[in-house]
């Protein structure tokens, strides 16, 4: 029996704990212009399948723990529908079947595709993945393969290309082996845990964002994307800044993140996590395959003293992270026992996710691609910015639970801007917040009250949000009802490939 990699056993029991659920599903829509080949399309997507072993398994129960099943391809029927032409106003319809339809992850292949013909040489594929089975690094391979296979199936062969060096079961066995037993001073697993424990000694309380409503007891999923660009001019100006400094843009952008969480009331203790792609052996980049991991960054801020004051704490803390990144998140929450709650996720609710994944592309013989945003209408945290590295503009987004978020996107624009006029100099004291509006630290869904509890917010009232913008999307859950916290995926921004982390 193969076991589980670390982040797949995390998703088997979210899956479990939360029962049915699209939430980390991963959909892809793209539009085709000319005269596609479905039946060929349909043979290449067979052909993924039996290339990619994790995209034919199933995970099954054996004494109450998880294991991996790989299915003989030539016993898989694969999950794909041809609906034949469909009237453009049904597509809509349709698409949310698909993508709002749940994986039983014991019985179902974590992949679903179906084409949709929806006019003279007009078509659109709908492809679905169970995070459990890939993440945003997994795009580019999937989508060269899907290529690849297409241009033999037209042709009426089948895809010669040479065989995976590993697979992702070989990789749920490797990884046990390079961590070893925490129980081992000197395993990888026990010195970098020894790290993150000093690090983050003491981080149990939400962090203290002005919300509108109370946050529930219990963490709901539904949210909202805001679009939200940023300026060419703007971004030319924190690479200049981050040149200056010797850091990375990334790094820049998380440091205003942060100044902007203290200025919202986030108080001097800001955590934020951020995914990193989990994918440290270069055999692994032609995988598909859930590799992503999450670190945890805590920065201490003080308005007496400069930007570059925090952003050097950024710097450093990132690049310490780097340098530990292998401890599995869900062991790390299970060595540092933070304080849980069902409303909140342990160690931080905020993510800043930089996508400088490999951008896919799909390249089928005589047709015009078109990839387009799929929202999925859930959140996993109650703030998710994603940003991509594009240069003019840098198109940023933030997926969110909470209400305030769609003023978050143009507090957050003017924090960056601030930050590069005055980064040697202090900021002032945020204003005196409004009365009557609760932070996400305190209510019944907060499980412990912060240091601050009774005092108001530092927000004022929700100017309208931003405008959209090409590109990735700014989150918010201002529409969702009674406050119900909900949960970003790591991805799944308004791009033309999702991004799921």
């Amino acid at each position: 029996m193969i076991p589980l990699s670390y982040a797949q056993r995390r998703m088997w029991f979210i899956n479990r704990f939360e029962g049915p659920s699209s939430t980390y599903n991963i959909p892809l829509l793209l539009r085709f212009r000319g005269p596609l080949d479905t039946a060929a399309l349909r043979g290449a997507f067979q052909d993924v399948m039996e290339r990619h072993e994790v995209l034919r398994t199933v995970f099954e129960e054996v004494d109450g723990q998880p294991f991996q099943r790989i299915l003989d391809p030539a016993g898989i029927e694969p999950p794909w529908k041809d609906w034949g032409r469909v009237a453009p106003d049904r597509v809509p319809g349709v698409v949310a079947s698909v993508t709002g339809s749940w994986f039983d992850l014991s019985a179902d292949v974590p992949l679903r595709g179906c084409v949709l013909q929806t006019g003279d040489e007009e078509f659109v594929l709908v492809l679905v993945i169970h995070h459990i089975a890939g993440d945003g690094g997994s795009l580019a391979p999937l989508a060269r393969d899907v290529s690849a296979a297409y241009r033999a199936r037209v042709t009426g062969a089948a895809p010669d290309w040479s065989e995976l060096p590993v697979q992702y079961s070989d990789y749920a066995l490797w990884q046990r082996e390079m961590l070893g037993d925490e129980d081992d001073p000197g395993s990888v697993l026990a010195v970098q845990t020894a790290y993150w424990r000093e690090e983050l000694a003491g981080v149990s309380k939400p962090l203290p964002l002005p919300l509108d409503r109370q946050r529930p007891a219990v963490a709901g999923f539904r949210g909202e994307s805001v679009p939200a660009g940023l300026p060419a001019e703007l971004f030319a100006e924190v690479q200049r800044l981050a040149r200056t400094r010797g850091v990375t843009v990334s790094m820049v952008l998380q440091a205003a993140l942060v100044v902007l969480l203290h200025r919202l009331g986030g108080g001097r203790d800001v955590t934020l996590g951020s995914p990193i792609a989990g994918r440290t052996d270069e055999a692994l980049n032609e995988l598909v395959g859930f590799f992503v991991n999450t670190w945890t960054l805590r920065v201490q801020v003080r308005p007496e003293r400069s930007f570059d004051w925090v952003l050097e704490q950024v710097r450093r803390k990132a690049l310490a992270a780097y340098d530990n990144q292998d401890v599995p998140f869900e062991r790390l929450v299970e060595s540092l026992r933070p304080e849980r709650s069902t409303a909140h996720h342990p160690l931080f609710q905020v993510v800043f996710a930089w996508q400088n994944n490999t951008a896919p592309h799909l390249d089928l013989p005589g047709l015009e691609v078109t990839m387009e945003p799929l929202p999925t209408g859930s959140a996993k945290f109650d703030l998710f910015f994603n940003l991509a590295p594009t240069s003019p503009p840098a198109p940023s987004g933030a997926r969110s639970s909470t209400p305030p978020t769609s003023s978050t996107a143009p507090r957050w624009r003017r924090s960056r801007r601030g930050s590069r006029r005055s980064s040697r100099r202090p900021w002032p004291t945020p204003p005196p917040p409004p009365a009557g509006r609760p932070r996400a630290g305190t209510g019944p869904g907060s499980g412990s009250t912060p240091p601050n509890a009774g005092r108001s917010s530092s927000t004022g009232t929700t100017p309208p949000a931003p405008s959209p913008a090409p590109g990735r999307s700014i989150c918010s859950s201002r529409s969702r009802p009674h406050g119900a916290r909900t949960r970003s995926r790591c991805a799944g921004p308004a791009a033309p490939w999702p991004t799921a982390s």
